[in-house]
């Protein structure tokens, strides 16, 4: 064995060691803050984004937002690949299977690469009807297709990076992680400014800036999974097999299903805006849901980061059979999730019409739509502590029935149907309240799931 070879076994010895015998709550907020940092980092560049874009134009802002569906999509793809090795990696790192760890983390790389690249080709080949499948209206077809091009060329590049980003941090290496991210979302706030307004490329300027960032993350993050420590990417430990195919499957389908249907609820959203709102608002109702969303994801980037930093001290300590340190990470993960939410509801209940107008104060329209869908979804917003630490918990320890099933509540099982009958009963204001219906559903359904895991784990079940 070489000296690399003695540095990267002594390094993982010391991280073994650190998460199996180190404070449960200071592994957990020490896994969680780079996540948390990174996270908030690349929720500013997509809330910044569109408040740039909003300054356009409310057309821009709703071509912006359909195309929204398809960045959806392809982290459907990207956090599959990365949540699925990443999670194989966790287990295999605390059972101390580095040869395995190595093969997994770069057969989800390569397949990533491949399979980036090849929607990539196909969406520029289909542009026009890719934007009109994801709910484009004729107004707004134009700048969905200048914001979409570009954002097709950087596909391969997003979705090696999430899986990059989850595999570093479900191995303990949260700092490379959020490097990588962060980095490449402050290079796009630098360029937004700069491609939209003093370039004059309007969209396509945002589209560009977003396709550089993303490239020069991937090459951050490659760069982080070589540190010495970390489990590295090489082309000969490239090990398409069913074996490992199955296991990407069994912790990172849940992922899929949950990002797949946000994707599709995503669309039916955009579809059922233009349905419902009123003769000639249908940009303004559009661009409103559109903005809550972004709103929305950077309140929950908080969780997820802190959820994410959960996950490593979960595998690591279920990999070793340590089931009293993983009921009590879950414990404080739900617990502090639920605080955070519950504080950040109030605020954007309190100032949710000061938000809207951040993005586009000239439209009168779609501040008091916008305003009306943000406030029901902050009352429902605390309930989803409960319901992301226990899909993850799931989904992490490689129980892949529940962790499918409910990470198909949100936007599936119950999003999808109350979209479709609600609204067509009350009209926009019904669709105004969906999701927030759809949380308080999904929690009641995830309760007796939270209740069962924690007995389980209090017995030490395997």
């Amino acid at each position: 064995m070489g000296v690399s070879e003695n540095k990267d076994e002594q390094k993982r010895l010391e991280k073994y060691a650190l998460m199996t015998q180190g404070s449960v709550k200071r592994l957990v907020l020490k896994m969680a803050l780079p996540t948390i940092i990174s996270m908030l980092v690349t929720a500013i560049y997509n809330v910044a984004d569109a408040a740039f874009i909003g300054h356009l134009s409310t057309e821009a802002t709703a071509g912006v937002g359909v195309s929204f569906a398809y960045m959806i999509f392809v982290q459907a793809i990207g956090f599959f690949l990365g949540h699925g090795s990443g999670n194989y990696i966790s287990r295999a790192l605390g059972a101390r299977n580095t040869v395995n760890a190595a093969k997994m983390a770069s057969t989800g790389f390569f397949t990533a690469l491949s399979a980036g690249t090849v929607f990539a080709i196909a969406g520029v080949c289909f542009l026009s009807p890719l934007s009109l499948l994801m709910g484009a209206t004729s107004d707004i077809l134009l700048f969905s297709n200048q914001y979409l091009f570009y954002i097709l060329l950087a596909t391969p590049f997003m979705m090696t990076s999430m899986v990059m980003n989850n595999q570093l941090r479900l191995q303990g290496s949260a700092n490379y992680a959020m490097v990588g991210l962060a980095l490449g979302a402050i290079l796009n706030l630098l360029l937004d400014p700069l491609f939209i307004f003093v370039f004059r490329w309007g969209v396509k300027g945002a589209s560009f800036a977003t396709l550089l960032s993303q490239l020069f993350s991937c090459i951050l993050l490659f760069a982080g999974t070589k540190k010495a420590g970390n489990v590295h990417i090489r082309l000969h430990n490239f090990s398409p097999s069913l074996y490992f195919y199955k296991e990407i499957v069994r912790g990172g389908l849940p992922s899929l299903c949950r990002q797949c249907l946000i994707c599709v609820s995503t669309i039916c959203l955009n579809r059922a805006a233009a349905v419902y709102a009123l003769p000639g608002q249908e940009a303004s109702t559009i661009a409103a849901f559109a903005i809550v969303s972004r709103i929305m994801m950077f309140a929950f980037s908080i969780i997820l980061g802190f959820g994410q930093g959960f996950q490593p001290v979960c595998g690591f300590n279920y990999g070793a059979g340590l089931h009293a340190r993983v009921k009590e990470s879950y414990v404080f993960c739900m617990t502090v999730a639920t605080v955070i939410l519950l504080l950040m509801g109030s605020i954007g209940y309190i100032w949710a019409p000061q938000l809207i107008a951040l993005f586009r104060n000239e439209d009168r329209v779609l501040i008091d739509i916008g305003t009306r869908v943000l406030r029901w979804q902050c009352l429902a917003f605390p309930l989803i502590g409960l319901t992301t630490a226990t899909n993850m918990l799931f989904q992490t320890i490689g129980r892949v029935f529940p962790a499918t099933i409910l990470s198909l509540c949100r936007q599936g099982l119950f999003f999808i149907p109350i979209l479709l009958t609600v609204p067509s009963i009350v009209g926009l204001k019904g669709l105004e309240a969906t999701q927030a219906m759809a949380d308080v559903l999904t929690f009641l359904f995830t309760l007796p799931f939270a209740i069962n895991i924690y007995r389980e784990l209090a017995k030490g079940k395997e």
